[in-house]
């Protein structure tokens, strides 16, 4: 492992407030990471601030009709509150508005443009006659052409998530005047980014640079890795790094023709986390370079699938073409958390803000996290429902987690009046781990140990559902515990096997106090309270517990005394989701357009094709599989080519989705395949196979496949 750590999380837009989806992406694997960083007594710097310039931010001041600065104000503020309110421990939290920012992104400006690696070109863009100003991506709406939406941006739509330019729009506006904008040349400065191709494609691919290995390829999300791979078959581009714009940083006024200009916001976000590291390097009395170029950092990026080129291409082109900083080793993007069926939308008001829900379930902000954590978007989307937080609440935090620790301290008080008892070490009892194994405390203790490591090892592994899942298989286990050796029937038949069999469940609950901390930290304080033990500092608890547990000890020994008993968790009731499941309800009704009484009928679903038989379907063989590339086939619209893992081989196949989806939004992506199709070459390329997709009366298709964490490569019946 390296000698210190700089985490960043995504910086947020101070836009808007935060939702669960921006949770689950970027901000909760950060935390969780770097609690556990801590509790292992690493050197870690958790860093995050508001991005608050860029487009986005003028729109949201014109729509409320306030300025710039008191849209940012207001919303970096409430970020900020948020992130405190839900447990997200940054070391600092800093803002892209402060002059130390400014200063830092305009040295970086003037420390590329003196490398030679700008080139300054006029180009043609969007103008608004009316409002008498070149017009931002966000500035310009019109029709995507990929979903037919009308309200597209000139950089993204949102209702089918493509990436979109402005020219790709159909019919554009400007969202100032509502005229259509016309052409203009405007001069700025590209970052010459094909002339890094060649390097980037080595660094992601195997990790090398310069000769040097960087980082663990295998360690790398393959959604991350295939989305960078299909941009670099496209061929990198240069990338202007400036923009016609009022509001951001400004480029350096020495520079000629800089009037007016700002800094392009993906040029100045990205390096808001190394001013962020910088402010707090100042507070802290300390250094800040180690943290961005001494080797023995290990920096890592926590984004959403949204940002991967920016930090995994762009952001590394400009660290490199500064000199002198590293570059990242891991940049564990997570993909998209959905709502009740359908996709978050800020601009539909479609979310769970976390600012409402903090404020209408106030001391529930863990039985959030758990459930985030337990459908985190790791590999592929997932999905959010009031129902099913319910429930992870109802059964495992409260049947499972708080049902074991209330049993554990209930006993110890009724039996030993609150204090830890004496024991017979070598007494042997039922195993916790099986009911068919005989235990002793040194052994158990023993396979405690190696659970933590195994729950270790998964975050080290960015795997933070598995490392979730391995947390409550110790809480399983001691209840399995109790329940096969039955103290409260034993305990007058055999008093010494009550003693050991208690003590040894308080160890787990005494473990758990600990390892609870990067997941549920509210939790985790209040048992510890409850154990009558010191608050956790960060600093190598963990760590603390994993050399106790090595040389047998116990964590808490004889004659300790233990607090009163509480609840860790309650149940939710079933009126509070009912409320919840109701305001959305209302979002959604007022988001759907009037019906009119003249609509047609919905359209008639096709006929069932001709009958077969048995034998026939058995002819097909379909199974399992992963894209771990895709891009678009040269002169045809249509076509994606995909490269499938199917477990046993990887295989080309051409499919006909391109208007349906973008290349970089399926990498990872689980699907079902027919993988005896004979082979057809489309486009001079051989595809091997065929992706099975379901298609509604509009035409629209969407993917079909297994549940996620489904093996590759197995056959569907």
């Amino acid at each position: 492992m390296k000698k210190r750590y700089l985490v960043t999380a995504a910086l947020p837009y101070a836009n808007g407030p935060l939702h669960i989806g921006h949770l689950a992406g970027a901000y909760l694997p950060a935390d969780i990471y770097v609690r556990y960083l801590r509790l292992m007594g690493k050197d870690v710097v958790f860093v995050c601030g508001s991005d608050e310039h860029g487009a986005a931010i003028t729109v949201r001041a014109r729509k409320e009709g306030v300025t710039p600065r008191e849209i940012v104000d207001k919303y970096h503020t409430s970020i900020r509150d948020t992130f405190e309110k839900i447990g997200i421990a940054f070391d600092i939290y800093h803002r892209t508005s402060e002059p130390l920012h400014h200063e830092t992104s305009q040295d970086f400006f003037r420390k590329l443009l003196q490398n030679g690696q700008f080139e300054e070109k006029e180009s043609d863009q969007y103008y608004d006659e009316v409002a008498g100003q070149f017009l931002a991506d966000r500035y310009i709406i019109g029709t995507c052409p990929v979903c037919a939406n009308t309200d597209a941006y000139g950089d993204q739509c949102e209702k089918c998530g493509s990436t979109l330019s402005p020219t790709q729009l159909i019919n554009p506006r400007s969202t100032l005047s509502g005229a259509a904008p016309v052409m203009r040349p405007t001069t700025h400065w590209y970052l010459k980014l094909d002339e890094h191709e060649a390097w980037l494609r080595e660094w992601i691919n195997t990790g090398q640079a310069d000769g040097q290995q960087l980082h663990d390829p295998a360690t790398w999300k393959n959604h991350v890795v295939g989305q960078c791979n299909s941009w670099l078959d496209q061929g990198l581009q240069p990338r202007a790094m400036t923009r016609d714009l009022d509001w951001g940083v400004d480029v350096p006024g020495e520079i000629p023709h800089a009037q007016g200009k700002k800094l392009y916001v993906w040029l100045d976000a990205p390096i808001g986390y190394i001013s962020a590291t910088k402010q707090w390097a100042s507070d802290h009395h300390t250094n800040w370079e180690p943290y961005w170029k001494d080797k023995e950092t290990a920096l890592i990026h926590f984004i959403g699938k949204d940002n991967i080129v920016f930090h995994c291409l762009i952001f590394p082109a400009i660290l490199k073409a500064h000199g002198g900083f590293i570059l990242p080793v891991n940049v564990p993007a997570n993909q998209f958390l959905n709502l009740e069926g359908n996709k978050l939308s800020t601009s539909k008001n479609w979310a769970v803000w976390v600012h409402e829900y903090v404020a209408e379930m106030p001391g529930r902000e863990d039985d959030l996290r758990y459930n985030m954590i337990k459908n985190m978007p790791e590999q592929r989307d997932s999905e959010f429902t009031w129902k099913g937080f319910q429930e992870s609440t109802n059964t495992e935090l409260v049947g499972n987690l708080a049902g074991f620790v209330h049993r554990v301290l209930v006993l110890m008080h009724k039996n030993y009046t609150g204090v830890v008892p004496a024991i017979d070490a070598n007494r042997e009892f039922k195993s916790g781990w099986n009911a068919e194994q005989v235990g002793t405390f040194d052994d158990e203790l023993h396979l405690l140990h190696l659970k933590l490591e195994e729950m270790g090892r998964e975050i080290e592994r960015f795997n933070f559902r598995d490392a979730l899942r391995i947390l409550m298989e110790i809480s399983s286990a001691g209840n399995a515990l109790l329940q096969f050796n039955e103290p409260w029937k034993t305990i007058k038949d055999d008093p010494e096997l009550v003693k050991v069999v208690l003590k040894l469940a308080l160890q787990y609950v005494a473990v758990l106090s600990v390892a609870l901390r990067p997941f549920l930290p509210f939790a985790a304080q209040r048992l510890r309270d409850q154990l009558n033990l010191q608050p956790l500092n960060d600093d190598r608890d963990l760590l603390d517990i994993h050399n106790e547990l090595a040389e047998g000890n116990p964590v808490i020994r004889a004659n300790h005394a233990l607090n009163p008993a509480e609840h860790l968790f309650t149940r939710i009731p079933d009126e509070v989701i009912a409320e919840q499941i109701a305001k959305l309800q209302a979002t959604a009704q007022a988001n759907q357009p009037a019906v009119e009484a003249s609509e047609p009928a919905p359209a008639a679903h096709p006929p069932v094709q001709d009958e077969i038989q048995y034998d026939d379907f058995a002819k097909l063989d379909i199974r399992t599989g992963t894209i771990l590339e895709a891009s678009r086939v040269e002169k045809a619209d249509k076509l994606l080519k995909l490269t499938v893992d199917l477990g046993f081989e990887k295989r080309t196949i051409v499919s006909g989705i391109a208007l349906h989806y973008q290349p970089e939004e399926i990498i990872g992506r689980q699907v079902v395949v027919l993988a005896n199709l004979a082979p057809r070459k489309m486009r001079g390329i051989e595809s091997q196979g065929m992706i099975l997709m379901a298609e509604d009366a509009e035409g629209r298709l969407s993917f079909v496949g297994p549940q996620e964490g489904w093996p590759n490569g197995w056959g569907v019946k």
